[in-house]
């Protein structure tokens, strides 16, 4: 979900101190500079984001992966890779951190790569941090962050439903005290970043009840960003088809993890292509609960087959 990505790695960017004490829970750190990871270190291998910081008068590398699914490679033997490259090239002390952004991402994460074969024991550590185990309220009282737009991905205070948990992480991002081009672009990553939890409608009339769609159409680098990669339709339903793009995906996304733990389906399983050649929002969802009540993966072939 390159948007998603690409949202995430933004915002890591431009409030990179926010990001490196939210990670290391510290405060004893000064950052240093970002260094372009669009430069490969080994072949085509690069990371999210690469911070130089200095922490407790140290020099140290920290490293953020944003994740929406699971990955493949599985998670342990990138993180090794990417610890070990990193060392080779910079030659300082690492931290690295993968953030899974939906809920359903990283479950099975270990934290660490661990190989003990023949004589030889090799572990990598890193820190996993699933955003939907995160207490939301707690980031919204801590007041102005660059993670103020991950909010909707957290946890919501007990009794409060997702729409009124997403009414009042809006609020909350446009009530803190910033200049208004920064508080604009925050709550355009919030709007995008939201597609992964919640419908495009959702959004959209939330962010239009609170008066604030227009500005962060016409002044969200986000929006932007969203026209910039092709969409000629204007900022509105730029912004709008990002939101309903990011729905699209993470649809796809639950209907084949479902039809993976259920049937053991892979992503080169013709299914898999199929599926995702499929647009209409309403219709994956129906599909997305079928997966989840049908016997068999033949079973769910045939509603496919029923389907076309």
């Amino acid at each position: 979900m390159a948007e998603f990505d690409t949202i995430a790695k933004h915002l890591i960017h431009t409030y990179p101190a926010d990001f490196v004490r939210f990670a290391l829970q510290r405060d004893d750190l000064e950052v240093l500079d970002i260094i372009d990871t669009e430069q490969p270190t080994v072949e085509t291998h690069r990371t999210d984001s690469l911070i130089r910081v200095r922490l407790g008068g140290e020099e140290a590398l920290v490293h953020h992966e944003f994740q929406t699914t699971d990955s493949s490679p599985p998670m342990p033997r990138r993180m090794a890779g990417y610890v070990g490259r990193g060392i080779e090239q910079y030659g300082l002390p690492f931290c690295s951190i993968v953030i899974y952004l939906r809920p359903a991402a990283g479950r099975s994460d270990p934290g660490h790569y661990l190989q003990e074969r023949h004589g030889f024991r090799v572990l990598v550590q890193y820190q996993v941090i699933r955003l939907s185990e995160l207490d939301g309220q707690r980031m919204l009282d801590e007041g102005p962050s660059g993670l103020l737009p991950f909010a909707p991905l957290m946890q919501r205070p007990a009794g409060l439903d997702a729409k009124a948990w997403l009414r009042r992480c809006v609020q909350a991002t446009e009530a803190v005290v910033l200049a208004d081009a920064v508080k604009v672009d925050l709550l355009g990553g919030l709007a995008i970043l939201s597609g992964l939890e919640y419908g495009s409608a959702t959004i959209r009339s939330i962010l239009s009840e609170e008066g604030l769609m227009d500005a962060i159409m016409r002044e969200s680098s986000f929006a932007q960003y969203i026209i910039e990669q092709g969409m000629e339709q204007g900022m509105e339903q730029g912004i709008e088809q990002g939101i309903e793009q990011g729905e699209r995906k993470s649809t796809l996304a639950d209907i084949v993890e479902v039809l993976e733990i259920r049937f053991g389906l892979s992503t080169a399983h013709p299914l898999a292509d199929r599926i995702a050649a499929i647009d209409d929002v309403p219709h994956l969802k129906q599909l997305h609960r079928a997966a989840i009540q049908m016997p068999t993966l033949e079973a769910f072939r045939h509603l496919l087959d029923a389907d076309e």
